[in-house]
């Protein structure tokens, strides 16, 4: 079995970076990226990218980060037991963008790696991440390119990876108190160190390398569409169900803020705005019940399952 590359990993992160935000900036037209270098105390550090108050995005944020350090935090170890009072080494890159236009998608992508050692003991590490899409207006064809794509990431690495990490996503972004999915789900993976290295790796490569092709093209297509007050407002109000997602049940937002991370990388992912509402119901046969009825649950979108 060939022994992780920490090196390499860290290289294709930081080019992922560059060449995602780089394409945001290009569709966006108006602003940039700033940069924040950081440092964490106990070790590592990273680079935060945050647009702010574009042409086309009302925040994005595209976030890399190495951090290591002598004891796992629990989130990490919660489904690993058997790793605590391990040191470790994380490194990822995770995005969030949030659109102006209500009828372009949020969407979310994380790509990760772990290493956890002991001495006298083999290294233990794993591959993780996702991309997944949360749109407040849905469009059948919008979502079934973003399955399509989804899946041809995973096609050469496994039969049954979309099958299998498209249910986990299903499953990971549901909440539970609200029995809805956050979208329209996508890919999630964890603990991935099947085949060896250099397998797992080509993996997380692949998801990383299928986002752009995913979210671009219903990027480009939606966002002159014109909207109004009503779909500005629903947009701020179903924001609230992806800030409950974060905040309650997120592994990576529980990691970060256990391990010391940086506050503010950590919380870009929330929106600028957005708003609550007192049992708020939509209007039966609108645009706004067809997103409940059709889209927040999980569904077949290329109709080849089992």
């Amino acid at each position: 079995m060939s022994a992780p590359d920490i090196q390499a990993v860290k290289n294709y992160l930081l080019g992922l970076q560059d060449r995602i935000c780089a394409a945001l900036e290009s569709e966006d037209g108006k602003e940039k990226f700033r940069e924040d270098a950081w440092e964490r105390p106990e070790g590592g550090g990273g680079r935060s990218r945050v647009l702010a108050d574009g042409g086309v995005f009302e925040q994005a944020g595209v976030n890399f980060s190495q951090v290591h350090g002598k004891d796992l935090p629990a989130s990490a170890t919660a489904h690993r037991p058997e790793l605590a009072g391990r040191s470790f080494q994380a490194l990822g890159v995770s995005l969030v963008i949030h659109p102006r236009n209500p009828y372009v998608p949020t969407t979310h992508c994380n790509v990760r790696f772990f290493i956890a050692e002991k001495a006298g003991a083999e290294p233990v590490w794993w591959f993780g991440g996702g991309f997944d899409l949360t749109p407040y207006y849905g469009f059948e064809e919008d979502a079934t390119h973003w399955h399509r794509t989804a899946k041809s990431a995973c096609d050469p690495f496994g039969a049954n990876y979309y099958a299998r990490f498209k249910k986990w996503c299903d499953e990971y972004f549901f909440l539970k108190h609200r029995h809805e999915t956050r979208g329209v789900g996508g890919l999630f993976f964890d603990d991935l160190n099947e085949n060896g290295f250099a397998h797992s790796f080509g993996f997380m490569q692949s998801v990383g390398d299928h986002f752009l092709p995913a979210y671009l093209p219903l990027l480009q297509k939606r966002k002159a569409t014109a909207f109004g007050e009503r779909e500005r407002d629903f947009q701020l109000y179903r924001r609230g169900r992806y800030v409950e997602f974060n905040l309650v049940y997120d592994r990576g937002t529980l990691f970060g803020l256990q391990s010391g991370g940086r506050t503010e990388s950590i919380l870009m992912s929330l929106p600028p705005l957005v708003k609550w509402r007192y049992n708020w119901k939509p209007q039966a046969n609108t645009p706004e019940a067809k997103l409940y009825e059709v889209f927040l649950k999980p569904r077949d979108w290329l109709g080849n399952l089992d």
